[in-house]
């Protein structure tokens, strides 16, 4: 009987290990075939030329191909709608952990996390339809397709990610530590703000920084309300083009295997390698919580 279980056993891990090399095959496989389209476009543009130029104009003869205004669009998104996201997913996550009576709380967690599931098209499109004419409408900017606009709509697409891995890190500070902060006379408010969120500090950073990887990589979002603009924003309310609304605005136009196409995966790559940076920042918090003493 023993001797089955071991054998059932070392068949299962076995199994397990073959879909997790199976994963990791299929992203080394998206990388090579990332870079080896990408990497092209270095041999008649230098690398200096391409990440701090200022001009993105693939029609021009010849083609300008600078994605520094991408990049810079890309960043000012991702710090507005973090700011956003991070601000209203922790605050919502201490509501729910620490404030909301039980019912409450089951009710509005299934709702909040339901926004995860909502089609990028779908927030895109009440972006463009319902946001946009209110910005120009009552803080009479040029255009409501902007930059605030693009950080708003992704910060809504976020904040589900946000409050529910930074609700988690709070429900696992020991009950122990709310007790003894009451018990030596501490106010709730003040046992939840200077004991449950120090205590859960890696957690919520982790929250953070997936939140924010969330928002850089999102496509059809930026597409459709940033504007469109490859410019250096001066303001939140500018039109901006970030790096994902770039690559797919402009991928089905760009002559096969030409140095458009080449030029579009080379931004492809900077793009995995901004979201590799905050997936591994996120590894890492979560590595240093898992380390640190109880």
């Amino acid at each position: 009987m023993n001797a089955g279980f071991a054998r059932k056993e070392t068949y299962i891990r076995r199994v397990l290990a073959g879909i997790a090399g199976c994963s990791l095959l299929f992203l080394a496989l998206i990388m090579l075939f990332l870079f080896m389209e990408g990497l092209p476009v270095f041999k008649s543009l230098a690398p200096l030329d391409f990440f701090f130029g200022m001009g993105w104009y693939p029609t021009l003869e010849p083609p300008e191909f600078g994605i520094f205004p991408l990049i810079a669009g890309s960043v000012a998104v991702t710090l507005v709608s973090g700011v956003l996201a991070i601000l209203l997913g922790v605050m919502t996550a201490v509501w729910l952990t620490e404030i909301a009576p039980s019912p409450v709380r089951r009710i509005c967690k299934p709702l909040i996390e339901l926004l995860a599931a909502l089609p990028s098209v779908v927030v895109g499109f009440f972006g463009m339809v319902v946001i946009a004419p209110l910005l120009q409408e009552y803080l009479d900017v040029d255009t409501g397709l902007n930059l605030f606009n693009a950080g708003l709509m992704l910060a809504f697409m976020s904040v589900p990610i946000v409050c529910s891995v930074a609700e988690d890190a709070l429900y696992a500070v020991p009950v122990t530590l709310r007790e003894a902060s009451l018990a030596l006379g501490a106010t709730r408010w003040e046992t939840t703000i200077r004991v449950v969120v120090p205590a859960a500090f890696s957690g919520i950073g982790t929250a953070c920084m997936l939140g924010m990887s969330r928002s850089i990589g999102e496509t059809m979002v930026v597409l459709m309300v940033a504007g469109g603009a490859g410019i250096l924003p001066a303001s939140i309310f500018d039109p901006v083009r970030p790096m994902p609304a770039a690559i797919a605005a402009e991928m089905a136009e760009a002559p096969f295997r030409g140095e458009h196409y080449h030029a579009l995966f080379a931004i492809g790559m900077v793009l995995f390698l901004f979201t590799l940076l905050f997936n591994t920042i996120a590894q890492r918090i979560a590595e240093k919580n898992r380390q640190s003493p109880d």
